[in-house]
């Protein structure tokens, strides 16, 4: 499957997290897209995405996070992962990152949770190899009208979701001298979701390429920052593609997570 850039990245913005759903079934048409954007787009061997139709209840518990319970979806995404590989965890995220927006795009609502599940329920709604484990799960529905007290805290109230300026994650290239598409590649890696809204990802630039790394080792909220990473890289490229810029990833080592560079201009 190709990736429908201009698609997703126009579903950047718009994307939010949200908890309440209004218990309403999903429409079969929705129902039977989610599962064919699950099964055909798999851009790294090891992780997939799995639609569950039935309501989360049972995989998530209590509390998810200091933003209260999620409520009333009527259907679940799991991401899975062969615990194997060692990049699993940003292969994980720019999967998931990529079904969440296809989602928004849809109008669904959709929320990443990679700590307050069921990790054991997940895998046995799934079917997970010994060699597998869910890494995170999202809800997906008809969110209810208006933001909870609790969701507008975890937006921040703006637009901007109280996120880090670039100056303070970006090394490297001048602002003034990047091309467009870095521009607006970082523009677009800058507003992605990640736990606790930690923003763990730094960006080194380079005329033709963007380094994404995590920003120290610390392991926090039970989640991998690289999953995180894995998230913002799926931003960049989108918003590449659609400026025209066609590139590649390389996997690194860490702290860094992965190279994306040009190969050619539309």
């Amino acid at each position: 499957m190709e990736i429908p850039y201009s698609r997703w990245h126009a579903a950047i913005p718009p994307r939010r997290s949200r908890r309440q759903y209004d218990s309403t079934d999903l429409e079969q048409d929705q129902l039977a897209h989610l599962q064919e954007v699950c099964r055909e787009f798999r851009p790294f061997e090891g992780a997939r995405a799995d639609l569950v139709i039935e309501s989360p209840d049972r995989i998530f518990r209590g509390a998810v996070g200091p933003y209260g319970k999620i409520k009333g979806a009527r259907a679940l995404i799991a991401f899975t992962g062969d615990m194997d590989d060692p990049h699993i965890q940003e292969k994980v995220g720019y999967l998931g990152e990529a079904i969440i927006l296809e989602a928004t795009a849809m109008k669904l609502a959709t929320c990443w949770v990679g700590g307050f599940f069921r990790p054991k329920v997940a895998a046995s709604v799934v079917h997970t190899a010994k060699n597998e484990r869910v890494l995170a799960v999202t809800p997906v529905g008809r969110a209810v009208d208006g933001l909870t007290r609790e969701e507008r805290i975890m937006t921040g109230f703006g637009r901007n979701h109280r996120r880090k300026p670039l100056e303070a994650m970006v090394s490297g290239l001048e602002r003034a001298d990047w091309p467009q598409w870095i521009e607006s590649a970082l523009q677009a890696a800058r507003i992605a979701p990640s736990a606790i809204n930690r923003q763990p990802w730094l960006f080194h630039v380079e005329p033709d390429s963007i380094t994404v790394s995590v920003d120290n080792p610390r392991f926090t909220f039970g989640i991998s920052k690289r999953l995180d990473c894995g998230i913002a890289m799926l931003h960049i490229e989108v918003a590449a593609l659609d400026c025209g810029v066609q590139g590649r990833w390389e996997l690194l080592g860490a702290p860094r997570v992965a190279r994306y560079t040009v190969e050619h201009t539309v």
